[in-house]
């Protein structure tokens, strides 16, 4: 099953019994058995590339290092990764030596940084390739790049790990999380998430001399087309909770696929002035430290993962 004999560690101790995420399937990933999010024990992972398209603070002028993990343990329906994310998909398998080499290739371009994006099934394989890495003596700052649906008990075994949490916050609403991403106790997951990442790393984030993020959160959040009032409450719910000096990335990314083309919802786009409500509703409130996109970005963020660098078009 796996490659040069290594001893995974992680992987054999925490899936035999797998409760990985909020999912808790409790089933032996590491004797085939597989899971909501149908992923086994190996390394499935689509793409490892040069992403340019995050915020200021990850990609700096030449990238962060992505690597995209297949399968999810959210089915979003409008997902814009669905070509790697829908668990009925095969696993795109990859051997655990190419995969570190190919981390470190692009390290070695005056890149120090590596994003782990959709990590939350596959927390073991993460620690894996870290550890790896560190061996070898690379030690870039590491960022988990997730949905927000995450075991607290997972990310407590995260913290030497991981030096940034990127949460896509979703939702508050639960019946919303359910309808759009089969997911009934969303909110609640999410936020003792969030309170785990803030209790590791604090409120603020810390920049190194190259302006790249060292430490900290960075919640992210995508607005939906006629859903800027669950936004709002969004922004509301984390200005009570986490004060209005946490930073928040306020997307308006978000581009109907094909998977969505006959929702009554989520087959529009969302208009600029659905946007703006929000951005206005994260001002009134306080809200100082983030980023704001162009309300006509969504094109600029459509990935095809046919290719070997996603977001190169």
């Amino acid at each position: 099953m796996y490659s040069n004999n290594v001893k995974y560690n992680f992987i054999e101790s925490e899936l035999k019994h797998c409760v990985v995420c909020p999912r808790k399937c409790g089933i032996d990933r590491t004797n085939g058995q597989l899971g909501y999010c149908k992923t086994g024990s190996e390394f499935s992972i689509s793409n490892i590339c040069i992403h340019k398209g995050e915020e200021p603070v990850l990609s700096g002028k030449n990238g962060i290092c992505n690597v995209f993990f297949t399968h999810c343990n959210l089915q979003c329906i409008y997902c814009q990764n669905y070509q790697i994310s829908k668990n009925n998909i095969n696993n795109k398998l990859q051997k655990f030596d190419e995969i570190i080499n190919k981390i470190i290739d692009i390290l070695k371009q005056n890149i120090n940084i590596v994003g782990f994006v959709s990590p939350s099934h596959v927390a073991p394989q993460v620690k894996e390739i870290i550890t790896e890495l560190r061996k070898k003596g690379y030690n870039p700052k590491f960022v988990w790049n997730s949905n927000g649906y995450d075991n607290v008990e997972t990310l407590k075994g995260l913290e030497s790990f991981i030096d940034v949490y990127l949460p896509d916050i979703k939702y508050v609403n639960n019946d919303l999380s359910f309808e759009y991403s089969d997911a009934k106790n969303y909110f609640e997951i999410a936020f003792k998430a969030v309170k785990e990442m803030f209790y590791q790393k604090g409120k603020k984030i810390y920049l190194g001399n190259d302006n790249i993020i060292e430490r900290g959160v960075i919640i992210r959040h995508l607005v939906l087309p006629e859903k800027y009032n669950e936004s709002k409450e969004f922004l509301k719910v984390i200005a009570n909770e986490f004060g209005t000096g946490v930073t928040i990335s306020l997307m308006s990314q978000y581009f109907p696929t094909i998977n969505v083309a006959n929702h009554k919802i989520l087959s529009k786009k969302l208009k600029c002035s659905e946007y703006n409500k929000v951005v206005d509703e994260m001002y009134n409130l306080g809200f100082f430290n983030g980023w704001v996109q162009n309300c006509e970005s969504s094109k600029s963020y459509i990935p095809d993962f046919e290719q070997t660098n996603p977001f190169e078009n």
